[in-house]
């Protein structure tokens, strides 16, 4: 018998609610499809609209402002049902789960009424002008800066790793508007339109970099004399940064409660392929398959006790370090045991793939994607250092050999560093608590990468 958790009667209603909208409403067509980036299955569009219609985006924003005011008990039980019904969780992306809870807590009421009904139609999608070719990581050292002039604010500089610039219609960009203040202060949080009223670029040139698997989901992004209306600085002027703070928290939430699933049904998948190979009676390939159904259990009994903490309110802990590490150093092991079932097919691309798509496998592309997944949204390294220090007590990392000591960092700075350039996760918490459903083995972040990263958001 699986162990549950009695999530109390109001939890128990909503999955009830959903269950039986999902069984009304399924979409055999997404049957096992996930949401990756630069990848859209044709008939995810519609059904992210049938789930506007019936109420099921941007569901923890306050009821006032179009969303369902549901629980982060709530949105962990709608990110299980979904995974149970084994279909995509759409979602507005950044706009749904990091810029509009930004703008529920720092916007004037006019930018409340004006940005976030734009976010729920999916009129306005965005893409994060955060990370910086000198920012990644120190994310306050940021040098794209902002001159207002008029009722405008005009802002050049560049930004990098920017995720789903090519089709979005905003980006949401820290600039320096005041070059003398403190390094954490001067910092404006801008709603930049990429483009001008007339559909001209508003003076936003993006590159793709190409990346490992043969796709181009992140750009270069050169802004040269962009410009946006005072109107649209969160926060107001100068004040950007206790806005990025938001952002920054926002993106942290995740999918622990239903990572699991994901990674199960890879699992099996993986188990069908051994058997295709003829590898299923090999004992190290079976001793492997334990390893990994070990590692896929022990998500789900950690994901059990993250909603167990959830349903106490308990203030998150590193259990998120953990959980990061975790998962991500499982899926590239997971990708070599898959890689070494499928033997010399590996090396080469299936027989539909032309030289110019350069097209890949499931397991090829799973495998190539993941050798990222422990640098973005804090390293593998990272992630021990803050368990050393904050669950087993160890002391602090020393400095390097011959450099003077370092001075404890502000607060801010301290906080930045720990979240990066963009804390990955699928969801959010506090105002927008959206957790984007099970990641997939392999399936990437979606929030900012930060310096050298992959994933759905930058």
């Amino acid at each position: 018998m699986a162990l549950e958790i009695d999530l109390g009667p109001e939890a128990a209603a909503f999955r009830d609610e959903l269950r039986a909208w999902l069984e009304a409403n399924h979409p055999s067509e997404l049957e096992g499809v996930e949401i990756t980036p630069g990848e859209q299955h044709p008939g995810i569009p519609a059904w992210t609209e049938k789930l506007a219609e019936a109420g099921y985006l941007c569901v923890s924003w306050p009821v006032e402002y179009g969303g369902r005011g549901l629980t982060g008990v709530e949105v962990a039980v709608m990110n299980e049902e979904f995974a149970r019904a084994g279909v995509p969780r759409a979602t507005r992306g950044m706009g749904e789960w990091l810029v509009g809870p930004s703008i529920i807590v720092h916007g004037t009421d006019e930018q409340k009424a004006r940005f976030l009904p734009r976010i729920i139609s999916g009129e306005d999608t965005y893409c994060q002008g955060f990370s910086e070719p000198d920012a990644g990581s120190d994310l306050a050292g940021l040098k794209t800066r902002g001159v207002v002039d008029g009722d405008e604010v005009v802002i050049t500089g560049q930004k990098v790793w920017t995720s789903g610039a090519q089709s979005a219609s905003m980006m949401f960009c820290l600039a320096r508007t005041d070059p003398d203040a403190p390094k954490h202060r001067g910092i404006s949080y801008v709603l930049l339109p990429m483009r001008r009223e007339d559909g001209e670029p508003n003076g936003i040139e993006l590159r793709p970099i190409k990346q490992i698997t043969g796709a181009s989901h992140f750009t270069e992004t050169f802004i040269t004399e962009a410009r946006a209306p005072v109107a649209n600085v969160i926060g107001g002027l100068n004040n950007g940064w206790r806005v990025t703070m938001t952002t920054l928290g926002n993106e942290r939430g995740g999918n622990a409660t239903t990572q699991h699933v994901a990674y199960t049904r890879d699992f099996w998948r993986t188990v069908e392929l051994a058997r295709k190979q003829g590898k299923e009676t090999d004992p190290v390939v079976r001793q492997d398959l334990a390893w990994a159904y070990t590692h896929c259990e022990i998500m789900r009994f950690a994901g059990l006790r993250t909603l167990s903490e959830v349903v106490a309110r308990k203030e998150p802990g590193p259990g998120a370090s953990i959980n990061k590490m975790f998962w991500s150093e499982y899926a590239q092991r997971f990708g070599e045991i898959q890689m070494g079932i499928l033997g010399a097919e590996a090396m080469v691309r299936p027989p539909d793939g032309s030289a110019g798509d350069y097209a890949l496998g499931r397991v090829q592309r799973g495998f190539l994607s993941n050798r990222s997944v422990t640098i973005w949204g804090g390293t593998a390294q990272v992630q021990r250092n803050i368990v050393g220090e904050r669950v087993l007590g160890l002391p602090k990392e020393p400095g390097m050999a011959g450099s003077p000591p370092k001075a404890p960092p502000a607060p801010a700075e301290q906080a930045a560093s720990e979240q990066g350039a963009g804390a990955q996760g699928a969801g959010a918490q506090g105002a927008g608590a959206q957790g984007a459903g099970a990641q997939g083995a392999g399936a990437q972040g979606a929030g900012e990468q930060g310096t050298g990263a992959q994933g759905a958001g930058s």
